[in-house]
């Protein structure tokens, strides 16, 4: 097919179901907007109403400390039922007759509030007092799990807990209980996020009215997905932690997508297009791209379903839908606001245009040549500091945050804290033990054993349960939850101390409680990532393979975001694992780097595609390699610049918020974003787009006749 025929063809083709959809939404904008409005008010009125649900589900069906868990629950052991710490120190000793008898009263008050089965007294066991006597602690069991317990009730503990401080004694609560409760409302961060993401666009287009446009479409898609998935949580698990992660991921992409559409509407706006047609075309062209884009985005969080983790699959799930809205959002109601306000944006990019006096996009192509000048250098060198940053990333240890991770002002930090004084550090993640048949006879040489074994501390028991022939020993590491000794130790106990008691007793040996649990999870994950990047990168090269025909342009997009990724995982290790800028240190959250990756991949493909389609755009017409890179990089360059930006200050804004495992979020989503716009997209592609010349369009004649044809721009 010649150039002629070419160019001609689009007069005779029937119109894209983009365009269609465009002229649609901008026709009957007010039906739209209505609709979109009734959806967004109805969604959140039911989810109010019904409530949620949300649950951590972080079971792992085969691992030792799910089956100990399983095994507790169906014999009826108290280990199974939720509890928290009551831990008190005074400076006379807790024995003291007045700090006893203040205690004891504190202790009857609680054993009467709502949630609360039982309480038992530091005096009711020499164990629970340390060896100076100074401090101690009561256990109070709750009736339900953990995540379960109403907060309000807890917090009725913690209040009547701290009711005795004052002359010596200071009172605190930990446990698992006691941390969800005192965990802080989210709000201050996502609304950062939106100023900040406001603030840019208006300087992008000069008019609050423009900016304000993206910045609507995100807020009705994540509202209406918010609401949906409070809803889903009735029927399905869903984790506590995933509304925050939606209005993240949702402000972020939402913004960007509208801001993908709206960028060509402006375009075309000051090409001399009328606002219907400029509508139209907008959707044809940049709506192709939003929708591959969201499609890449969703397929990597499907990869997540692989995995096989709980409640982390509930989460991939939540996002994908939010993705998924927000990508209709776009398409839909991001039209509809254009027909409404686009006479009064139509006047204010011409005035705008009238005052302008450089030609758009002359700076990138500079840029463009500059880079193509010297490929190897600007390859080399931004290579070598990406792989500086993801180095870290080798050492990192994952895990899950406990109190030893939170404010020194919360209780259960105190609680924590006063708890390793005067027991140890190894107090706060004791090892549940559980001998299945043989009961307390054989759990008693299970104790005699953990306590001759190098890195347990104490061990007590056994704790018979209901069933006679099932019994639990408590077993106390020497080293704290998080550490990497208490890692190597639970190895230990289950591949070297164990088997042999085992083959003795002729009992099953289960190590469980939340510190193997934690093991169990990260080792898990680490386990079956292999897996879940084959998905995601094949999948997603697979897609790209038949939109740009092009067997090397895919092979560079995965290994440049797979750097990407890495050198973003390589800055949460140095702040959240070493410590850098006095953060807290400790292991990052279990799920963070499959989450990272799902996500961050999905979007860096996003960038990808819009840079990437308009140098395709410019090769088709052209077949100019050089010319191609630098006119595409010229036409996308602002775009992509401020849509990172914009993604950037919204994830970074999560660092405003109190839960360390958002701020991991935030963090790696704000490096990663900031990587691949800036070092990748300026710098790598143009330089490796120039080495490769007319080889990076590469396809092999029988591959390209069985492909099907994927168009991103209208030609």
């Amino acid at each position: 097919m010649n150039t002629a025929t070419r160019n001609a063809t689009p007069t005779t083709t029937r119109t894209s179901v983009f365009e269609r959809l465009a002229a649609f939404s901008y026709t009957h904008r007010w039906r739209a907007l209505i609709l979109w409005v009734v959806v967004l008010v109805g969604i959140t009125g039911a989810s109010v109403a019904a409530g949620n649900a949300y649950h951590n589900d972080f079971s792992l069906p085969g691992t030792d400390s799910q089956q100990a868990q399983s095994v507790l629950e169906k014999h009826g052991s108290a280990q199974a039922d939720a509890a928290v710490q009551i831990v008190v120190r005074a400076t006379d000793g807790i024995r003291d007759g007045a700090v006893e008898g203040r205690v004891g009263t504190m202790l009857e008050k609680v054993a009467g509030l709502p949630s609360v089965t039982d309480v038992r007294s530091p005096y009711e066991d020499a164990a629970a007092v340390s060896k100076d006597g100074t401090v101690g602690y009561a256990t109070v069991t709750l009736d339900g799990e953990a995540q379960n317990v109403p907060k309000e009730d807890v917090r009725k503990i913690i209040d009547t807990a701290a009711s005795i401080e004052g002359e010596g004694v200071e009172a605190a609560v930990g446990g698992d209980a006691a941390r969800g409760a005192e965990e802080a409302e989210g709000g201050a961060a996502e609304g950062a996020g939106i100023l900040g993401a406001l603030v840019i666009l208006v300087f992008l287009f000069g008019s609050l009215v423009a900016a304000s446009l993206p910045v609507v479409t995100a807020l009705f898609a994540v509202g209406s997905s918010i609401g949906l998935i409070a809803l889903a949580s009735q029927f399905a698990d869903v984790a506590d932690f995933t509304p925050p992660i939606m209005m993240l991921v949702g402000l972020g992409v939402g913004i960007d997508y509208a801001l993908l559409i709206f960028s060509r509407y402006r375009g075309e706006l000051l090409k001399g297009a009328e606002p219907e047609r400029a509508t139209r075309a907008a959707l044809d062209a940049a709506g192709r791209t939003v929708f591959f884009a969201g499609c890449t985005v969703i397929i990597a969080l499907m990869g997540l379903v692989a995995l096989g983790l709980g409640s982390l699959q509930g989460v991939a799930l939540a996002v994908a839908l939010t993705v998924l809205v927000t990508m209709a959002a776009s398409l839909t109601l991001l039209p509809a606001l254009l027909g409404i306000f686009g006479g009064r944006i139509q006047r204010q990019v011409a005035k705008r245009a009238a005052k302008a006096r450089r030609v758009e996009g002359a700076g990138w192509r500079r840029w463009a040549t500059g880079v193509q000048r010297r490929p190897w250098a600007a390859l080399v060198v931004s290579l070598v500091a990406l792989g500086a940053l993801a180095a870290p990333a080798l050492d990192m240890r994952l895990g899950f945050a406990d109190a030893g991770n939170d404010a020194e002002s919360k209780s259960s930090r105190q609680a924590y804290d006063m708890l390793a004084e005067g027991f140890g550090p190894g107090f706060n993640g004791p090892l549940i033990v559980v001998a299945d048949g043989g009961g307390t006879k054989a759990a008693d040489q299970v104790r005699l054993a953990l306590e001759e074994t190098t890195g347990i501390a104490a061990a007590t028991g056994p704790i018979p349960t209901k069933d006679a022939s099932v019994a639990t020993v408590i077993a106390f590491p020497d080293s704290a939850p998080q550490a990497e000794e208490t890692s190597r130790l639970v190895d230990r106990l289950r591949d070297d101390v164990f088997p042999p008691l085992e083959k003795s007793t002729g009992v099953e040996l289960l190590v469980g409680g939340p510190t193997a649990a934690t093991e169990d999870f990260a080792s898990t994950v680490s386990d079956r990532m292999p897996l879940f990047v084959a998905i995601v990168v094949g999948l997603s090269a697979l897609l790209l393979l038949a939109v740009f025909r092009s067997v090397l342009i895919p092979l560079k997009a995965a290994l440049l975001n797979l750097v990407s990724i890495g050198a973003a995982l390589g800055a949460i290790t140095l702040v959240f694992q070493e410590g850098w800028f006095g953060v807290e240190p400790g292991p990052i959250e279990a799920f963070i780097p499959v989450m990272i990756f799902a996500i961050v991949f999905g979007l860096s493909m996003d960038y990808e595609v819009f840079l990437l389609s308009r140098i395709h755009e410019e090769w088709e017409r052209t077949k100019d390699p050089q010319g191609a890179v630098r006119d595409g990089l010229a036409a996308t360059g602002k775009v992509i610049t401020a849509a990172a930006a914009i993604m950037i200050v919204v994830f970074s804004a999560f660092l405003l918020s109190p839960d360390r495992m958002l701020q991991q979020f935030g963090l790696g989503l704000a490096v990663a974003i900031l990587l691949d716009a800036v070092v990748i997209r300026c710098l790598i592609v143009p330089a490796v787009m120039q080495l490769l010349g007319r080889s990076a369009w590469w396809l092999p004649a029988w591959l390209r006749r069985v492909l099907p044809k994927v168009e991103l721009e209208r030609h």
